[in-house]
């Protein structure tokens, strides 16, 4: 049999045909290494793929409704609708998110409705995920399998012995195949062989199966290994955590099969818990007639969804030549600007004042709509006046002082009507004449010192 000569990196496992001064995966210089395999015919080293016939894409028949929901309301929105049969899907998260966590209670839904589960993990054993599940979940249904293995060769043999509907796979780079060039788990050659064999199986016409991976993460938070994976995957998401909080957003930045969208969970003693109106979660209950200085309500886009969100702000006197400024879940510089532009076009000095931002629930704010709203908390918490809760502020907020437009306005304003507010502050001529929004009383504004008068009428 032919020998064959390579250079492998002994660092991250990156093989080539010629030797390297510097590794193009992990950047590290000298780590090539020659070594010599024995080269395999191409038959041996791939499985076969029966020739399918051409066809016109006009006669192909989409079934849209093929989905396995699984009732995990936040999940399923954020696939589209529910788990496509025939898909493959990467999850990455830091450790301790949760993806573990998830996917078993995922396995638990599905196998509730009569769909058959294997989870094969290469990074627990298999009491592990038991105990886990006895944590977490109320009774095991019987249709779930485990498999603790590494190699994806017998995970696939489990497969044509079970039969099942869903293959989780805990995680990618732990597994390998036989088939392929002699690699460690973890490489790039083992990973993408080992996905490609998961894609070939989840795409099989004859028995489609979906198929979700966890992807392991690196210390700047993106997903391990090549970019080609997630090109060859269906949909990609990301568990994005705070470790001081329980919140945890379950973002899609790809899906092949739906839109790009957020889903929201509660990390807890008893597993992952869907929000399922995070309208809810992210502002604070409060008696009616209860007002609280420093509290300011407005409306985020997730998505496709409108979401009410509660900014807190924190006003106190400063004995330094530096004030403090905090924003917990907001940019400091653009914490900053707010303040400069409150200090110029609002009138009020925050020159020797602290000044602390955060929002209910610990939502990371992404977006400009909110600028008003997070103005207006700090005005209320300088005056010691509070604002009424039924009352929100949707509006970027220029440098001129002046009240911009935001995308979706109107969608906003039915998530107030939905939830009973009953005023709410926007742009001037930001709503048009033809809006069928009656229900919440809508008050548009050229300025942020208009915004501040109508408010305390001064």
């Amino acid at each position: 049999m032919k020998k064959k000569t390579l250079y492998r990196c002994n660092s991250c496992g990156f093989e080539s045909i010629k030797w390297l001064g510097k590794c193009p995966t992990c950047n590290n210089w000298n780590t090539l290494e020659e070594i010599t395999i024995e080269a395999k015919n191409l038959e041996t080293r791939s499985r076969q793929v029966a020739k399918k016939p051409l066809k016109k894409l006009l006669e192909i028949v989409s079934n849209k409704s093929d989905r396995i929901v699984t009732g995990i309301n936040e999940f399923d929105r954020v696939m589209g609708g529910g788990i496509v049969k025939d898909s493959i899907s990467i999850i990455t998260a830091r450790p301790g998110a949760g993806k573990s966590t998830l996917l078993l209670e995922i396995s638990d839904a599905v196998a509730q409705k009569g769909y058959k589960v294997i989870y094969a993990s290469g990074e627990e054993s298999d009491s592990q995920i038991k105990n886990r599940a006895d944590r977490i979940l109320n009774k095991i249904h019987e249709d779930i399998w485990v498999l603790q293995e590494t190699s994806l060769d017998n995970v696939l043999d489990a497969v044509e012995e079970i039969d099942p509907d869903i293959i989780i796979i805990d995680s990618i780079q732990t597994f390998t195949m036989e088939s392929s060039l002699p690699a460690r788990a973890g490489s790039p050659t083992q990973t993408m062989e080992c996905a490609n064999a998961l894609l070939q199986m989840a795409k099989n016409g004859r028995r489609p199966r979906a198929v979700i991976i966890v992807g392991q993460m690196t210390k700047s938070d993106e997903l391990a290994g090549l970019r080609a994976l997630e090109h060859l995957v269906d949909t990609v998401l990301i568990i994005e955590d705070d470790s001081d909080e329980e919140l945890r957003v379950l973002v899609s930045s790809k899906n092949r099969f739906g839109g790009i969208e957020n889903g929201f969970f509660q990390m807890g003693e008893r597993g992952i818990i869907s929000i399922d109106n995070p309208s809810e979660f992210f502002m604070t209950k409060r008696e009616e007639g209860e007002i609280v200085s420093g509290s300011a309500l407005t409306v985020i886009k997730e998505g496709t969804r409108a979401i009410i969100t509660e900014i807190e702000s924190l006003v106190s006197k400063s004995f330094t030549p530096y004030p403090t400024r905090i924003g917990e879940t907001l940019g400091k510089d653009k914490l900053n600007t707010l303040i400069s532009i409150l200090e110029q076009r609002g009138g009020i000095n925050l020159y020797d004042k602290n000044v602390i931002i955060k929002t209910t629930g610990g939502i990371k704010i992404r977006e400009q709509g909110i600028n008003l709203a997070v103005i207006m908390s700090i005005v209320s918490s300088v005056k010691q006046q509070g604002i009424e809760s039924d009352i929100a502020f949707i509006a970027d907020v220029g440098l001129t002082g002046e009240l911009k437009k935001v995308p979706s306005l109107e969608s906003r304003i039915r998530e107030l009507e939905r939830m009973g507010f009953k005023k709410v502050y926007v742009p001037k001529d930001s709503i048009g004449k033809s809006s069928n929004l009656k229900k919440i009383d809508i008050i548009e504004l050229k300025t942020l010192m208009d915004v501040i008068n109508n408010i305390y009428r001064s």
